[in-house]
């Protein structure tokens, strides 16, 4: 494998003191690319795997060194290296808070040889790790950071294999079956499940999360992350149609009804994480 410094990958953003992904104050790097194109998708201009441009960034918004260099893009070319000079400079918040770094896209496992550097170079600083994926990847690619990854916050979305595809664009089988195994592997597993009113809230889905989750005992955690219809204007600035003009956020009373279904299963409920 490539050096630190060889090692390259494309990002679009860096978050500083997040602290809605994973425990702790965490520094959150998002890579770009994405396999699904979920209806609802909060981050659009993730899903390509290559820099793009996008009309009236402001970029005040993102981090100097994750924005394109070039005015009006998004995503950059980075080494391990670069990214790690900005996450070692929080080192003390990691320490006070027990945080870390968390790696989120788009999917960070379709950038896997990026992905993994990142996680060794994090884990010989001893920075606690954490891996948001929708666990849509080959299991080889899964088994070779096993030993990096301290925390999976994996998204469950829809369990009927026809309306995940109809709402992604890929089938949930492979996604569920990386599941089963990452928890026979004894990985440390936080589910997170979008809520999208009328689509992901629906009781029968619900129900059929939670008896999954069930059978495979070994997860005991479950967030809930509700719409955000602020990503709105990013569909207009990279010229895409974003279909649900309409998509209203779940109320706190729903989100509340929804937490407590779960956690009639015996599982610890977080809205928002």
């Amino acid at each position: 494998m490539a050096s630190g410094k060889e090692n390259k990958g494309i990002i679009f953003d860096i978050m500083k003191y997040a602290i809605h992904d994973g425990p702790g104050i965490r520094t959150t790097v998002f890579l770009k690319g994405c396999p699904m194109t979920c209806w609802w998708c909060q981050n659009p201009e993730s899903q390509k795997l290559e820099p793009e441009k996008v009309d009236g960034i402001d970029h005040r918004k993102y981090s100097n060194l994750f924005c394109g260099k070039e005015k009006g893009m998004i995503g950059h070319e980075v080494t391990v290296e670069q990214v790690m000079v900005e996450v070692e400079k929080d080192m003390i918040f990691y320490e006070y808070s027990n945080g870390g770094i968390t790696l989120s896209g788009g999917e960070p496992l379709m950038q896997p040889d990026f992905l993994l550097g990142l996680l060794r170079a994090s884990k010989k600083q001893d920075i606690h790790t954490a891996l948001d994926t929708s666990g849509y990847a080959p299991w080889a690619i899964f088994s070779s950071l096993l030993n990096y990854v301290d925390l999976f916050l994996y998204d469950l979305k829809l369990m009927d294999d026809r309306m995940h595809e109809k709402y992604t664009r890929v089938s949930n089988s492979v996604i569920l079956e990386n599941l089963e195994k990452l928890v026979r592997s004894k990985a440390n597993v936080v589910i997170r499940v979008p809520i999208i009113t009328n689509i992901t809230d629906k009781a029968d889905n619900i129900r059929a999360i939670g008896n999954f989750i069930g059978s495979l005992k070994g997860i005991e955690e479950l967030h809930l992350l509700p719409y955000n219809y602020l990503c709105k204007d990013k569909y207009q600035r990279i010229k895409r149609e974003y279909v649900f003009k309409n998509l209203e956020p779940p109320s706190e009373a729903a989100l509340q009804r929804i937490e407590k279904r779960f956690e009639a299963f015996g599982l610890r409920v977080k809205i928002r994480g």
